[in-house]
């Protein structure tokens, strides 16, 4: 089981890694997914990952408080509202920009419900 937690955990975060350079691949919440998974696989991985300078801090403020920074708040807003403005721009059908747009605005609630870190 350990060696599932581990592919898991290294595909996690290669994906992303991936997420640096494009812009819709969520990072961070994929670090913190694959601590998840280091966390029942290697502890040396575990280890490295939250320690890491970049991701460390975000991960262990998820992980300690459920708290995200607000400059992750700001940035995944501006995400959802481009977003959501290309698919307007598109001329998508109004029913998938309504299901769109609530399904975009449970993420914003939720985004902006976690305390700040």
């Amino acid at each position: 089981m350990r060696y599932i937690w581990a592919t898991l955990g290294l595909i996690s975060l290669a994906i992303g890694l991936v997420g640096i350079v494009l812009p819709l691949v969520p990072t961070v919440p994929l670090m913190i997914l694959a601590a998840f998974f280091f966390a029942r696989s290697s502890e040396k991985l575990h280890n490295w990952l939250i320690t890491h300078p970049t991701f460390g801090p975000s991960i262990l403020d998820w992980q300690e408080r459920g708290a995200i920074h607000p400059k992750g708040k700001r940035i995944s807003t501006l995400s959802i509202v481009v977003v959501f403005l290309i698919s307007v721009i598109l001329g998508l059908r109004p029913m998938i920009l309504i299901i769109q747009g609530v399904t975009l605005s449970a993420v914003l609630v939720f985004i902006w419900s976690r305390p700040n870190s």
